[in-house]
């Protein structure tokens, strides 16, 4: 188990590039499985979840290239099906949440997918009823092993058929599952109440480029034209907006001037002005994000009325779960007070016990909901020693610890690896003392 030891109390300063998003790099490089023809994929971030995902497509016969710093070729002109049922893909399989992701194309192309349950950080709840409905609405029969864990689907021998469905939840991973099981089905499928996170509109521009017929891209109404086939493509993965968010948090937190390069701005959706309601300033310059220093700190914006102010998730286009854990942090030495909604996960928000042993005011009201009230930069975090949860809690204790006083101890990093790549070296050259211990 890996550690960081943490020196904190210093700004940093300089220039950050995000690294490519891992929310869309998991759909995108599962999407290769759909044709037999070279898909070159540009800017997948070098993380253990994706590294795991492109392993496991290595073992199920896929050929794979590394071009270059990001950059890959797959090829899936001779699949092992077989692998599919072996003991070493229930064990490769059942550690990777993203691995979900492998049934829709396998389905869709191969007429069966399989895949032990999968792991992934704990959270809270996260059914895969949307995904195995979407595929069973489309004509496939649901297995389930029981006492192995083992799920799979099968399509008859006619093949997929395009339906109606409307699901039962706008789930991100459930969207693009269902979108990859559609693109070759017999027939129009119509998904409505979709997700439409910028990361879906990507993997639907990349299957339109190889020749799919998706339309709808961006709403909650999807309408797909199955083909017969699809074609080889080039693709580039956008920046990570959940990194991106990150880096601002922390620049509030420890007072750093810092410049984000290419966000891909218009892709950031609420991120921008979700900040800024807890007083931080987050200056657009071409496509980068200025954060200058916070020396005087940051408010917290109250409503109009004069109550609390309410940060909470929602589907796109509303604020990503994915940042609550880092608004709170930041909230803890913001000037004011700030309700943390987590709606979509009962169990993100236990972390703060650790962030309350650093000496954050922090009322956990229920598993869904956490009150802050800042600091103000009157007294700072104590350092401590404590250990990662999962990726998003990972990221923000690691803020956390480069904010206090004194030397922090990080274990379970690999947590935070799963989702950042190089993240003590990418701070090192911001200026911050921090040492990966083996």
């Amino acid at each position: 188990m890996g550690t960081f030891q943490i020196e904190g109390g210093h700004a940093l300063r300089g220039e950050i590039n995000p690294q490519g998003a891992k929310n869309e790099a998991l759909q995108i490089v599962c999407a290769v499985l759909l044709t037999s023809e070279k898909v070159t994929i540009h800017n997948i971030p070098d993380i253990l979840d994706v590294n795991k995902l492109i392993n496991i497509l290595g073992s199920l016969g896929v050929k794979i290239e590394k071009i270059g710093k990001g950059s890959y070729t797959f090829q899936s002109d001779e699949i092992d099906l077989d692998y599919l049922e072996s003991d070493k893909f229930k064990q490769e399989g059942s550690g990777l949440r993203g691995s979900i992701m492998l049934v829709g194309p396998l389905l869709a192309r191969f007429g069966k997918g399989y895949i032990p349950r999968p792991g992934g950080d704990k959270i809270g709840r996260r059914r895969l009823d949307t995904h195995f409905e979407g595929f069973i609405k489309l004509g496939a029969e649901f297995k389930y092993n029981r006492e192995e864990r083992f799920y799979g689907v099968e399509a008859p021998k006619s093949g997929l058929q395009g339906t109606y469905m409307l699901l039962e939840e706008a789930s991100v991973t459930g969207t693009a599952n269902i979108v990859m099981a559609a693109v070759l089905a017999n027939g129009k499928t119509t998904i409505y109440n979709a997700a439409c996170e910028p990361y879906l509109q990507q993997l639907c521009k990349m299957l339109n480029s190889m020749g799919a017929n998706i339309k709808g891209v961006g709403s909650n109404l999807l309408e797909i034209e199955g083909v017969k086939s699809l074609k080889g493509c080039t693709h580039r993965v956008l920046p990570d907006m959940i990194e991106i968010g990150s880096w601002i948090g922390l620049a509030a937190m420890t007072k750093s001037e810092i410049t984000i390069k290419n966000v891909s701005w218009n892709d950031l959706g609420l991120i921008p002005v979700t900040f800024r309601k807890l007083g931080i300033k987050v200056e657009q310059k071409g496509d980068d994000i200025f954060i200058p220093a916070h020396k005087d700190g940051y408010e917290v914006q109250s409503f109009i009325d004069g109550s609390i102010m309410n940060i909470s998730d929602a589907p796109w286009p509303g604020f990503t779960p994915d940042l609550l854990s880092i608004m709170l942090v930041v909230a803890t030495q913001a000037r004011g007070s700030v309700l943390i909604h987590q709606k979509m996960f009962e169990s993100r928000l236990f972390f703060v016990d650790k962030l309350i042993d650093m000496g954050a005011k922090i009322i956990l009201c229920d598993p869904h909901r956490a009150t802050v009230i800042g600091h103000d930069f009157k007294s700072s975090l104590r350092a401590t020693t404590m250990s990662s949860p999962d990726i998003r809690a990972g990221i923000s204790l690691l803020i956390a610890a480069l904010s206090a006083k004194g030397t922090s101890v990080i274990h379970n990093i690999e947590q935070i690896d799963r989702g950042y790549e190089d993240i003590d070296g990418r701070l090192k050259a911001l200026g911050a003392k921090i040492t990966r211990v083996a």
